[in-house]
């Protein structure tokens, strides 16, 4: 080996530990953390906010039963209101067997926090889906209000039963819960969203079963924003709309 490439190694050898103390991780105070915030939008941008969640539990024989739940706000319409729509199909009439799996454990999902994906199954042939779509776009202005199905009052419940199960759709002041619970013990989904979190949960004890938890969670930004003036006036605004959520 020529000298040149052994005084090179020489030289990056030495400077290791002075690049490790260099580069060493600094851990942040609690007190910073606490200071941390994410990325805002300018106080005007968003022109509409929409949720759709839909749950639906095909059995063996293909019987369906499940739900579709949508929420939209918009600068002229700001009070949530979400819409259901019932989904119930027939299946080819054969019989369902009875499920015979069991799970254990699992008690503590309920109070979790943040986004909380489950899928437990103790049976053959099933197949299990938890979604969350975030879409984000432009426009110069709102899409047209689409208010299909019957509203949800809150802290009403809604219910609808077929051969497949049975569905409830709840509403109270701080989110909504889809739940199935199947015939002939295959199992059951929940789906809700409401302060604190976001939870998709599907159990299957039988057989042959097709679960769906799936969200879409629509945000729309005005394309074009009006001058405020300077960008210390726009951050003035987000100081005093950082407590409403912005």
């Amino acid at each position: 080996m020529k000298t040149p490439i052994w005084l090179a190694l020489v030289c990056l050898a030495a400077s290791l530990p002075t690049q490790a103390q260099t580069f060493k991780p600094i851990e942040l105070s609690d007190q910073e953390l606490a200071n941390l915030r994410g990325r805002y939008v300018m106080p005007g941008r968003v022109i509409s906010f929409g949720i759709v969640m839909t749950s639906t539990w095909q059995n063996a024989n293909g019987q369906v039963i499940g739900a579709t739940s949508s929420m939209q706000i918009q600068q002229t319409t700001i009070k949530p209101q979400f819409y259901v729509s019932m989904i119930d199909l027939n299946g080819d009439g054969s019989a369902v067997s009875r499920g015979t799996g069991t799970v254990s454990g699992g008690n503590g999902l309920s109070t979790t926090q943040g986004v909380t994906q489950v899928v437990r199954a103790a049976g053959d042939n099933n197949s299990a889906y938890n979604n969350v779509d975030l879409n984000v776009s432009r426009s110069s202005q709102a899409p047209q209000m689409d208010n299909q199905g019957q509203a949800l009052a809150s802290g009403s419940t809604l219910n609808h039963t077929n051969g497949a199960g049975a569905m409830s759709i709840s509403a109270t002041g701080t989110g909504v819960q889809l739940n199935i619970i199947a015939n002939n013990n295959q199992g059951s989904t929940v789906q809700r969203l409401a302060q604190g979190g976001l939870m998709q949960n599907a159990t299957l004890l039988g057989g042959g079963n097709q679960v769906r938890n799936m969200m879409s969670i629509n945000v729309v930004l005005r394309d074009n924003l009006p001058s405020t003036g300077s960008m210390n006036g726009n951050l003035d605004q987000l100081k005093g709309v950082r407590t409403l959520g912005f």
